[in-house]
């Protein structure tokens, strides 16, 4: 690698706080927050939406979605049975 031309590659913690998950990786993002590591070493924090802990396909969990809903919402804006026009 050429001197000077990349950013830093330094230890970072991204922390989920939906799950109240965190992991200490390395990585080139930046952050002005700060979390103290279990480590007792001070790193910057990344908070994320959503991780490995949160996700419905690793954790086998699916939200539920009211597609009842959305399907008669869409039949009163719509109507039923318009296929004659």
């Amino acid at each position: 690698m050429q001197p000077g031309i990349h950013p830093a590659y330094r230890p970072v913690v991204f922390r989920d706080r939906a799950a109240d998950f965190a992991f200490l990786t390395r990585s080139t993002a930046t952050s002005d927050k700060t979390v103290e590591w279990q480590d007792g070493n001070t790193y910057p924090v990344i908070d994320v939406e959503i991780s490995s802990a949160s996700h419905p396909f690793y954790t086998g969990n699916q939200r539920v979605v009211d597609t009842a809903g959305r399907v008669e919402r869409f039949e009163r804006r719509y109507g039923r049975g318009r296929r004659d026009r």
